[in-house]
Parts: structure tokens; C-alpha cells; sequence
């Protein structure tokens, strides 16, 4: 706005100065007329200074009628001394469109001028036929073109304006989204973080309770060996916890650091056995083909699994197998405890987190039980390389 109103201060005594200056120096007018063009176009710049300029900054309709009076007197002064001084209508009609705030002024204040040339050319030439008809033609085609490329500059301007509306709100609408976003994502991350507590540290603490309720009752009854081995167990399953929570500081998967997922199921499952007592087989098909994410989802639902075995299931035997199929990685354990009916309603975490966790990584996870008749719980996850 600021540029904009330097530029009309520049423009508005230049462009002044050249429809009077031929006027004075070329036309044969006496001295009153010279003297009546030069007020004409220095009234004209003083309503500018004066008021227009002031309109442009702030809105006020006393302002903006002196203004276009002004203007108007201006006009009808210097048509009066030379008709050639119409050509001021080019700067009034501007200067009134931009000054003003509203169409309906824009276009009272286009009739204004109007009505401004047709008195002058009616005071130079008389009220004959012929100065008429040239104030009704100069004045009122010039109020017409004036009025109708005002109103469509307006609207140009009004369109402009609720774009510019349209985009700082939808600059606000990017900035919430963005907010909502990031919101979301630490959601997410706070359950991701959840899981690996409750998948990790919170199973693994679990089988510590147990193995030290073991050892204190083997200690209890005088079976030194089997509680020494228990306790060996023990301090094993504390640096495997200790690695664990490392890990998870780290955000790194709670699992051995290589990527030999048999090797890593066998140490699993082989802790479960040390645990419970567990006869857990494992068989992986050679060749699986998972990637380090894909391999750390089935980890966790292993354990999560086992988990759910050792303290539900009053199971003797489980069957862990991994193998291909034709639609990816499928994963089942497979137990030979008491079972559940899988539409009950339920209260823990642990098969509500292994879909979870599959879903997160584009797999499915199938359970299928009965009363007294074991559990198979089947995880399969798409190939590796294959977008959720």
C-alpha cells in the first residue's frame, strides 16, 4: 500500500503538468484562461495531496465528498477555459476509483466528474446545440467506459483479495494439520514405545519373578545345585534385559544384533524353555526372506505369543514354524493347552498388540481356538520389499 501511494504521488503532478503544459505554450488563450488552466490542474493535484491521498489510508465519506468536489470544480474550470483540458478525466477517473473504498462511490463520484465536463464545455461554448452535444458525448461516454472498467477492476481486486483470504486460511489449515500430524505421530510412537515395553522388558521381568520364585523354593528345599542353576538362568535373563532396554533407548529392536532370524527364534525360544519348562519346537524353512523390520515384528509377536502360552494355556508342547507361502511369511504357534473361545471379550494387551503389530507392518494375524482343544495362532506378512 505504501509503494502504491509513493507511485500516485509521482504520477499524479507528472501526469498534470503534461496535459496543462502544450495547453499554456501551444493554444492562443488570454491571460484569464492560461490562469484558469493552471488552477485547474494545480487544484486538482492539491485535492490529491490534500484528501485523496489521505482516503487512501483511511476510510471517510466527508473526506471522500470533498474530494471528489475538488475534483469535479477542477475539471469543470479548466474545460471552461480550454475544452482541450477534458483530457484531465484520464487522471480524475483513476484517482476518484482508487480512492474511494466502495463501488457506489467509484461510480457517484464517476458521474460527478461527468457532470464537471459537461458544465465546462456548456460555459465555454454557451447553451447551444453543438456545446450540448459535446459535454453530453466527452462527459457521459467517458462516465460510461469509466464506471464499467472501474466495477470490473473492483471485482478484479475482490477476487484477488479472497484469494489471498482463501490462501492465508488454508496456510492455517496446513499449519493444524501439520500440528495434528505431529500429534498423531508421537501418539503412535508413545504405543510403538508401549509395545516394546510390554513385548520386552515387561515379559522378560515376568520370567524373572518366575525363575526367582523357582530358585527360592529350590533354595527352600535344600536343592543347592538346582538353585544354583536357576540363579545362572536368572543373571543370564538380566543381561539379556539389560540389552533390551539399551536397545529400546537406543530405538533399536530389543533382538541379537544379526539377522539370522532362526537363530534368533531358537534363543527365544530356548529362554522360554529355561522359564516354564516349556517343549517348545521350533522349525524355520530355510531361506525366509524378511526384512530387519519384518523380522523384529515377528519376534515380538513370538514373544508376545509365548508369552500368552506360558501364562494362560497350561500347555506341555508348542510348535513354533515359520515358513513361505504364496502370499508372504507365515509365522503359527501352535500349543496343546487348555484354549479359549477367540470371540470372548478380552481384557489383556497381548493378542490385541500382535495385530496390532502385523497391521503396522501390512500383514494379518488368524487365531483359531476352542475350549479344551489348544490354540493356533497363525502371523503372515506380505515379502520382503512389498509397501504396506
Amino acid at each position: 500500500m505504501m509503494s502504491e501511494s509513493r507511485w500516485w504521488d509521482v504520477v499524479v503532478p507528472i501526469v498534470a503538468a503534461a496535459i496543462v503544459a502544450p495547453i499554456l505554450v501551444l493554444s492562443e488563450l488570454d491571460g484569464l484562461d492560461r490562469m484558469l488552466v493552471a488552477a485547474s490542474a494545480a487544484l486538482l493535484v492539491v485535492a490529491y495531496f490534500g484528501f485523496g491521498r489521505r482516503l487512501r489510508q483511511r476510510s471517510s465519506t466527508s473526506l471522500a465528498v470533498v474530494f471528489v468536489v475538488l475534483v469535479t470544480i477542477s475539471i469543470g474550470i479548466g474545460v471552461t477555459a480550454a475544452p482541450f483540458m477534458a483530457m484531465l478525466q484520464t487522471l480524475a477517473y483513476p484517482l476518484v476509483w482508487v480512492s474511494v473504498d466502495t463501488r457506489r462511490g467509484g461510480v457517484l463520484g464517476s458521474i460527478a466528474i461527468g457532470f464537471g465536463v459537461f458544465v465546462g464545455f456548456v460555459a465555454h461554448g454557451g447553451f447551444t446545440i453543438e456545446s450540448l452535444w459535446e459535454g453530453i458525448l466527452s462527459g457521459g461516454l467517458a462516465v460510461v467506459f469509466a464506471t464499467a472498467l472501474g466495477l470490473w477492476i473492483s471485482s478484479i481486486a475482490e477476487y484477488g483479495q479472497e484469494r489471498a483470504r482463501l490462501v492465508t486460511e488454508l496456510t492455517a489449515a496446513q499449519s493444524q494439520v501439520e500440528a495434528l500430524s505431529r500429534d498423531r505421530g508421537a501418539a503412535e510412537e508413545r504405543e510403538r514405545i508401549a509395545r516394546d515395553i510390554h513385548d520386552t522388558l515387561a515379559q522378560t521381568l515376568a520370567g524373572l519373578v518366575l525363575l526367582s520364585e523357582r530358585a527360592g523354593r529350590q533354595a527352600r528345599d535344600g536343592r543347592t545345585d538346582a538353585a544354583a542353576e536357576t540363579i545362572a538362568t536368572i543373571e543370564q535373563t538380566a543381561r539379556e534385559a539389560l540389552a533390551e532396554s539399551r536397545a529400546l533407548v537406543a530405538r533399536m529392536a530389543a533382538v541379537p544384533a544379526d539377522d539370522a532370524l532362526a537363530a534368533a527364534i531358537e534363543r527365544l525360544a530356548a529362554r522360554f524353555r529355561a522359564e516354564v519348562g516349556l517343549a517348545i519346537d521350533v522349525e524355520v524353512a530355510a531361506g525366509v526372506d524378511l526384512d530387519r523390520e519384518q523380522q523384529v515384528v515377528l519376534l515380538r509377536c513370538l514373544q508376545e505369543a509365548l508369552a500368552n502360552v506360558r501364562k494362560h494355556a497350561r500347555a506341555t508342547v508348542v510348535l513354533v514354524t515359520v515358513a513361505h507361502d504364496g502370499e508372504g511369511i507365515r509365522m503359527t504357534v501352535r500349543d496343546d493347552g487348555v484354549g479359549f473361545d477367540p470371540l470372548a471379550a478380552r481384557t489383556g494387551f497381548g493378542l490385541d498388540g500382535i495385530s496390532d503389530r502385523a497391521t503396522l507392518a501390512g500383514g494379518d494375524v488368524e487365531v483359531e481356538s476352542a475350549p479344551g482343544h489348544g490354540a493356533t495362532l497363525t502371523i503372515l506378512l506380505p515379502p520382503a520389499g512389498v509397501a504396506a
